[in-house]
């Protein structure tokens, strides 16, 4: 069991790996792929997140 686990804020919806390559399957006029670049919507592209009682909600 990792030593720093309760440390860490990793984003639970990317696990850290907050932008990520997906190739779309065509290619470009030198050969290289086409790729979007897509980022996390959960911790907005940073890989972490604010832990749950830090966060502001409600009134």
């Amino acid at each position: 069991m990792p030593q720093h686990a309760q440390n860490t804020r990793v984003c639970r919806d990317c696990d850290g790996f907050a932008t990520v390559a997906i190739t779309t399957g065509t290619r470009h006029d030198d050969g290289s792929r086409v790729t979007l670049r897509i980022t996390c919507t959960g911790c907005n592209g940073t890989g972490h997140t604010v832990p749950a009682a830090l966060a502001r909600t409600g009134r």
